[in-house]
């Protein structure tokens, strides 16, 4: 009865945010008010001084679009292809760790949306529902984020659940050899699990509902590698232990070519941060490659993804497709990433946002807020399809 109430009284409120929220601005705003506040800055937060973070979205702003006029833009085509795979629009959503501890719907949520919004989803291996769990609620392309761990054994076996569940690629993330210095997490006391502690009470008090759905719902769980910890109550500290100690500072490119042969399928290399590793990631046969620096919850200071975009696009070629992660919040900036050379962006921080502030409806939000932006701006840029938004629409201020 108090789990069907709590549920009830969660969609109530899930709706009303959601109705009011305009943009993803307004979701993040809801978000912040609905999620305990280390679950929430974990989410919003980035490394050191948060210099990247601000770089990311910022410097969408050093260049401008040149729109044409006088075109017939009646009929608007959004659709576009990644690694092989027809979407909708030119928008993947990326894989971010533990979605469970901003609305209890989690991945299952993100997933099903993305699916009904005709794009990719990305899982992560940090996830707390399993390959397969996703692989049920979702019809579209699905993407799984992978690492190379210590235990090559656990590598091969997440490459065959994923085949089993036919999952149409894999993403190698490679910019965490070690964890970022996130230090909001350690002034607000962020901890996996999340624990109702004396020092956090209050915080927690203030955000019933999540408090409740958490408390309510089946046990948190990283679920991809449950069955590597022992069934007891400490069991999410050992995985968590387990997953820290699997990160492997010594891999090197071969690793990742190994990787490569072992799936056998588009493949994407993601946390590239410069020309030269673009350019080996074409050479050792990557499908695609990920402009990103994790959000800027990696190494502060590193280069934003649109700052190098036409840079990475020029040595690259057609040899790889080039995604930009990071700082899309507008649809003005897929466009000019679109027109500097990304087959497509990928989002993090937006759909969670979505789900912070509204759960699976949070995240429907912002999903259609953004394509409806991607295709008016289309509109207003003067073009009627995504293949013709090329160099000659955008310029450097």
């Amino acid at each position: 009865m108090v789990p069907s109430l709590v549920s009830r009284i969660d969609e109530m409120v899930n709706g009303w945010c959601v109705k009011r929220s305009h943009n993803i601005a307004d979701l993040r705003r809801w978000a912040r008010r609905r999620v305990p506040a280390p679950m929430f800055h974990y989410m919003d937060g980035a490394a050191d001084d948060e210099v990247t973070l601000a770089h990311n979205h910022g410097d969408f702003d050093r260049y401008e679009l040149l729109p044409r006029y006088l075109v017939d833009v009646s009929h608007i085509d959004t659709r576009t292809t990644v690694m092989g795979a027809p979407i909708d629009f030119p928008v993947v959503l990326a894989p971010t760790g533990m979605s469970r501890l901003f609305n209890n719907e989690g991945e299952l949520a993100v997933a099903a949306a993305a699916a009904d919004a005709g794009t990719v989803y990305s899982l992560s291996t940090v996830s707390t529902r399993s390959i397969e769990q996703v692989a049920e609620v979702c019809a579209g392309p699905k993407w799984f984020q992978i690492y190379v761990f210590r235990d090559r054994a656990l590598v091969s076996e997440f490459i065959d659940r994923c085949r089993a569940a036919r999952y149409h690629a894999l993403c190698l993330t490679v910019d965490v050899p070690v964890p970022g210095n996130r230090e909001r997490d350690l002034y607000t006391g962020m901890s996996i699990p999340p624990q109702l502690t004396l020092a956090s009470w209050l915080d927690f008090l203030l955000h019933p509902l999540w408090g409740l759905k958490y408390l309510t719902s089946d046990p948190f769980q990283l679920a991809n590698v449950a069955h590597k910890a022992p069934v007891g109550d400490d069991e999410l500290i050992t995985l968590v232990g387990y997953l820290a100690k699997q990160f492997d500072p010594s891999v090197d490119w071969d690793a990742a070519a190994w990787m490569i042969e072992q799936w056998q399928g588009p493949f994407a290399i993601k946390g590239i941060c410069c020309v030269e590793d673009a350019v080996r990631a074409a050479e050792i046969g990557a499908t695609a490659v990920i402009l990103s620096n994790h959000g800027g919850r990696q190494l502060d200071q590193a280069a934003s993804p649109i700052s190098l975009l036409a840079e990475v696009k020029q040595a690259v070629g057609d040899r790889v497709e080039v995604i930009l992660d990071g700082g899309v919040r507008r649809g003005t900036d897929v466009l000019k990433a679109l027109a500097l050379g990304a087959q497509a962006c990928m989002i993090g921080r937006p759909y969670l946002f979505g789900l912070g502030a509204g759960g699976r409806a949070g995240v429907d939000r912002a999903l259609a807020l953004l394509r409806a932006e991607v295709e008016r701006d289309m509109a207003l840029l003067g073009v009627t399809r995504v293949d013709q938004i090329t160099g000659d629409y955008v310029r450097e201020r």
